[in-house]
């Protein structure tokens, strides 16, 4: 991927740091999105440590005008834009159906749906203009499965790979590839905030649910993004991959 721009959201921990190291490895220059300054630029100083091409650019992917600023800053910066993934997002709150807030669901929808359509957005002109590129937005397991106590976090992911399929049926013959990830549990700080920390009995309960009794590394899924940028993925398009341990097999 030398001489190749990647933009990735959400950069500053988790999965989207893991994805931003594993591009940089393969020789892009990332551009670093993040709405943490702090976390943002420690993934950056580990790109730059170890050799690589990295900037930091701050953004609330909520924000429509933000999301295209960032695109542009990565144009600007760049000359272009070649991969982009759309990784940011949140949990949200833990409640059945009838009693979940508002305000909470709408921040899940806002963050975890409505981003990526704006990245979709303001990213496609931009790689049509470069003359293709490849696309991967991250969904979870719980945009193909139910999870009880979970309907916005579920209703955002499902709506994640509906819009997947559209869009990369709509830029499949302008050179624009465009695919889902879909992890199970992946050891995070996302699911250590919730409390899901090696040797709890949570934790225990929740690698059950995988085939392989454990749960996934950032790295794992970083490496199945980048490898969906490639070009050993160019007839691969439209497809939410499950990165799951097993878990949607059963």
């Amino acid at each position: 991927m030398t001489g190749k721009v990647a933009l990735v959201t959400g950069a500053g921990s988790g999965i989207g740091r893991a994805t931003a190291l594993r591009f940089a490895e393969k020789g892009a220059s990332v551009l670093v999105s993040d709405i943490s300054e702090a976390t943002g630029a420690e993934t950056v100083k580990l790109i730059e440590d170890a050799g690589g091409k990295a900037s930091f650019f701050k953004a609330d992917v909520s924000d429509p005008a933000q999301v295209e600023a960032m695109v542009k800053s990565t144009v600007d910066t760049y000359g272009k834009l070649d991969y982009a993934v759309n990784n940011a997002g949140i949990g949200g709150e833990a409640n059945t159906t009838a009693d979940y807030s508002l305000e909470g669901w709408h921040k899940v929808i806002d963050i975890n749906l409505h981003s990526v359509f704006y990245g979709l957005k303001y990213e496609i002109p931009a790689m049509l203009a470069g003359g293709g590129g490849a696309i991967v937005n991250v969904a979870s397991i719980l945009g193909l499965v139910g999870w009880a106590q979970a309907p916005a976090y579920v209703t955002a992911k499902h709506g994640v790979v509906g819009l997947t399929k559209a869009a990369a049926i709509e830029y499949a013959q302008a050179g624009i590839r465009i695919n889902a990830v879909n992890p199970g549990f992946i050891e995070t700080p996302l699911l250590t905030d919730a409390g899901i920390v090696p040797g709890s009995d949570l934790y225990a309960f929740i690698a059950s649910k995988h085939a392989m009794n454990r749960l996934g590394t950032a790295d794992e899924v970083g490496k199945m993004i980048v490898l969906l940028c490639s070009d050993d993925a160019s007839f691969v398009t439209g497809v939410p991959f499950p990165v799951d341990g097993g878990y949607t097999a059963q």
